[in-house]
């Protein structure tokens, strides 16, 4: 576990308590809303999301255009393509232009890009082969505001095109007959974060802005909340009411393929949240696009067959769990790299590339990678001359612009401030890296690159009854821009620690003031955890409700756990000692003997770490190594007592024993002979201190 800088929110009690009174929020709601520094009209504001949230479609510069030369195709018979990507905002918007233009009787067809062969965005060859399939108008959804040759290519081909997008625009915008873009310099319309698929459902809109919007929303609003959440996008303001609006939706969806996904994956359509879609249903509709099928993922949402639709939900699942072990492959291997190597103080931001790794994946790689480092990471996957990558960001550091400032070494990126992707040439890595590494070393500071965790308040033992936890449904939906509100509780006892899910998680029974709450730590094994029973530790997490067969109860996911303050203290009382000792300042008797091991405690040391050396070496906390042995062998170790016992057997050879970061690296040497350790030079200097105090 990486160390995190936990972010604490200000407390605002008085504001809380004005949010109860106003608008009968719960306390535990109330405080975390607060925390944010919502409140008042801004409350009002943020907790409505209602229809009228939505902006006018006619406001997005060149609306109008679209709208006109769409209807303009729908009403002369013309053959229309439509043009998606490969992820789930560009399959949905896709398949929700598809799902209208039948409805109008037009003469359609859509095109996804292979991730694998083909990359991001328009090409040449697939725009020639729909112009050649004999389409007369193109409309883009999630793409194209880059492609100004693709698009001038199109019309050189007799194919007119509407771009419908929502990434950064550049300089110049496509020769299109329409670009609809709420990123736009120029574009009025006041919200800016619609995902790709809310920006085609703006064009619908225009298009029926006869028709109540109610109606609209009724029949598309769940493929635009599903997009929407899975592009990770801001769920403020007009987001917030697409995705509430659509969450509601999915309860009676009428359409197929999602009814069937979420009957495969166990899904309550009454309880469905922007958590379940974003890491439950997300990422099987988007393995389609990563593994090389996102057709598959597009036909789900268009199928009327309820038995086609449940192949295809098989299908996108088995998907997922490919693309999981191929993203677990890299992330190990990449991690065994850098492990060690790392170090947040040199280094801003990761720029990696491997030969053929899976381009499909890479991302999600990525995005892992950023998370535990803390850092903006870059990974390309190489294939001869050429490299595919893409990056994820942290919060503070403009991915986009970063790319931009290294334009002249990329042959093609794009893409938006958290995330985005490139196509390098492989003569230009290492040129791409060091600009990449300078541009991000002048723009964060340590306290950026630190892995960090934002927590909005504290919350006692009382304050998580199942009633109060289910109240925080109130500021849903939860995603990016809006998180799920992170609580934290000191001195909670650790009562039992059980590996799940093939050991890749742990779920912990934690105590205090006489409550019991089972609390989950996704992402570290049961080798991985520093606790113990018994343990004393601060923990951050959110509140969830479990439901399990009828049944409801609460559980705590925890975003980071820290050994208690208390715990904190003697471990730095202990290590001040140690120092002082080592520093030969140690005059107290008391003191030293705290510090001095006997034989038993030595062999305690040895048999473990000689256990549980792999190859004769093993990497470890030493706050979780002392307490591990102590627990083992009921022997009254202390962390001073334990780093002694380290450089005793450093002195004979035994073991080598390196710092590497917070950890030591202990290599098991091969000594011959025994060692006597009686003759040790630390324990007679031990046996020494103080004794003139004596």
């Amino acid at each position: 576990m990486k160390k995190k800088l936990w972010k604490i929110a200000q407390a605002q009690p008085e504001q809380a308590a004005l949010l109860q009174r106003e608008l009968g929020l719960s306390p535990l709601a109330a405080s975390a809303l607060a925390a944010r520094g919502i409140w008042g009209r801004q409350a009002r504001e943020f907790l409505d999301a209602s229809l009228d949230r939505l902006g006018d479609p006619f406001l997005l510069a060149d609306m109008d255009k679209a709208a006109a030369e769409t209807r303009r195709a729908l009403d002369s018979g013309d053959k229309i393509a439509v043009y998606g990507d490969y992820d789930v905002d560009g399959v949905t918007g896709a398949a929700l232009l598809m799902r209208y233009l039948r409805s109008q009787g037009a003469d359609c067809l859509y095109y996804i890009p292979d991730r694998i062969s083909e990359g991001y965005g328009l090409n040449r060859a697939a725009v020639r082969r729909l112009a050649e399939a004999g389409c007369k108008l193109m409309i883009t959804v999630d793409s194209g505001i880059t492609a100004i040759d693709e698009i001038a290519y199109a019309a050189s081909l007799g194919m007119g095109s509407v771009v419908t997008d929502h990434h950064e625009c550049m300089d110049r915008l496509p020769p299109a007959l329409a670009v609809v873009n709420p990123r736009r310099p120029d574009s009025p319309y006041p919200f800016r974060e619609l995902a790709g698929v809310g920006v085609a459902f703006k064009l619908i809109c225009a298009l029926e802005k006869d028709r109540p919007l109610e109606e609209l929303m009724a029949e598309y609003a769940d493929i635009v909340a599903i997009g929407t959440v899975a592009d990770v996008m801001p769920l403020v303001g007009e987001n917030r009411t697409i995705v509430s609006q659509g969450l509601r939706q999915l309860e009676h969806t009428r359409n197929q393929g999602l009814r069937m996904l979420m009957q495969k994956l166990g899904l309550d359509p009454s309880a469905v949240s922007a958590n379940a879609v974003g890491f439950t249903m997300a990422p099987r509709i988007n393995a389609a696009g990563r593994m090389g099928g996102a057709g598959q993922a597009a036909e789900l949402f268009l199928t009327e067959d309820p038995r086609e639709a449940m192949t295809l939900a098989e299908n996108l699942c088995e998907l997922n769990r490919r693309r999981q072990q191929e993203e677990n492959d890299i992330f190990q291997q990449i991690v065994g790299r850098l492990d060690g190597q790392f170090d947040p103080r040199r280094d801003k931001a990761l720029v990696l590339w491997g030969e053929n790794w899976h381009n499909g994946v890479v991302g999600i790689v990525a995005s892992r990678l950023a998370d535990r480092y803390g850092a903006p990471a870059v990974l390309i996957s190489l294939d001869g001359d050429q490299g595919k990558g893409s990056g994820r960001s942290v919060p503070g550091f403009n991915l986009y612009a970063a790319l931009e400032s290294c334009g002249g070494l990329l042959e093609k990126y794009g893409g938006h401030e958290l995330a985005a992707g490139l196509t390098i040439r492989r003569e230009n890595l290492e040129d791409f890296r060091r600009e990449l590494l300078g541009y991000a070393a002048n723009r964060l500071d340590q306290e950026q690159i630190q892995p960090s965790v934002a927590v909005d308040c504290l919350a006692e033992p009382s304050q998580l009854s199942l009633s109060s936890v289910q109240s925080l449904s109130a500021l849903e939906p939860f995603g990016m821009g809006n998180p799920q509100p992170v609580f934290y509780m000191r001195e909670m006892t650790v009562e039992e620690i059980t590996p799940i899910s093939q050991d890749r998680h742990i779920k912990l029974q934690l105590s205090k003031e006489g409550q019991t709450f089972f609390a989950f730590l996704f992402g570290v094994g049961s080798a991985s955890c520093p606790f113990l029973c018994g343990d004393r530790i601060d923990a951050a997490f959110s509140a969830e409700i479990n439901r399990y067969r009828g049944r409801q109860s609460v559980q705590l996911v925890l975003k980071d756990a820290v050994w208690s303050q208390e715990e904190d203290q003697r471990d730095r009382q202990s290590t001040e000692l140690y120092q002082t000792f080592c520093r030969g300042e140690l005059k107290d008797p008391a003191s030293a003997l705290s510090l001095r091991p006997v034989r038993e405690d030595l062999v305690a040391v040895f048999r473990h770490v000689k256990a549980r050396a792999r190859q004769g070496r093993m990497r470890v906390l030493p706050r979780s190594l002392y307490r591990q042995i102590r627990y083992e062998s009921a022997r009254p170790m202390n962390l001073g007592k334990l780093l002694i016992c380290l450089d005793i057997f450093q002195e004979f050879d035994i073991f080598d024993c390196s710092p590497v970061g917070d950890e030591i690296d202990i290599a098991v040497l091969n000594r011959q002979g025994k060692a006597d350790i009686n003759g040790s030079k630390i324990l007679k200097k031990l046996a020494e201190a103080g004794k003139s105090e004596g």
